[in-house]
């Protein structure tokens, strides 16, 4: 049987909804890391069929390491104004700024294994952020300065 502790705990590791949450674990049986992979495998599905809608809104992001010798400008892309302005949005952004500073330029970006999480690439983490906020998001490009 599935209680709410699970839900909410799937709830607030995944992003997704409660629902998807409930219906993740009911498919897995109630095994919780099964459920995780579920909806890792969905949030890769629907990645995959947002991959061709247009991206025309987005921000610039910017980071300079506190040592103020490597910044980094990026154009991050989406497909509404509404979603370039959330917090989840603004969160990734500032994420794949922290990673282009981190890791330079050694493979490119989406074959990166995140700097904060290394069973991750970083394509794997644009594909959750586009599961949770339910648009397509394009790394248009980005600039890395060090001195």
């Amino acid at each position: 049987m599935i209680n709410i502790d699970q839900i909410k705990q799937l709830r607030e590791e995944t992003g997704v909804s409660i629902s998807e949450c409930k219906k993740a674990l009911e498919e897995a049986g109630g095994d919780f890391n099964k459920a995780k992979e579920i909806i890792k495998k969905w949030g890769k599905d629907l990645a995959g069929r947002k991959n061709a809608r247009d991206t025309r809104q987005g921000i610039i992001a910017s980071y300079i390491h506190p040592n103020k010798k490597i910044g980094v400008l990026l154009e991050l892309n989406c497909e509404t104004d509404f979603v370039a302005k959330s917090k989840d949005f603004q969160e990734l952004s500032h994420e794949l700024c922290l990673q282009i500073a981190a890791m330079g330029q050694e493979l490119p970006l989406l074959e990166q294994l995140w700097v904060k999480d290394q069973q991750k690439t970083i394509n794997d983490l644009i594909e959750e952020y586009i599961a949770k906020i339910g648009e397509n998001i394009v790394v248009k490009m980005f600039t890395r300065y060090e001195i």
